[in-house]
């Protein structure tokens, strides 16, 4: 599970500076039933487009890279 972990965060680490690009982030919180939970913040955290943005491209980078996982979640 800590290795999950880690490649986790090094994919969010990622996306991280495309989000900013934009002025929003994506904070890494818990992996658990292979859900990844994290928290949308800046400018993504009141955007109407977070469902797209979470599932379109964090969601799809992370189940690329680890099959395993079902569903990424925003933590508000």
């Amino acid at each position: 599970m800590e290795n999950k972990e880690k490649q986790i965060k090094e994919i969010i680490d990622k996306l991280n500076p495309y989000l900013m690009y934009d002025g929003g982030s994506i904070e890494f919180i818990k992996y658990e039933d292979n859900i990844v939970y994290v928290k949308m913040g800046g400018s993504c955290a009141g955007c109407q487009m977070i469902d797209l943005t979470l599932k379109d491209i964090v969601e799809t980078s992370l189940m690329n890279e680890i099959p395993e996982i079902k569903e990424v979640k925003n933590i508000i």
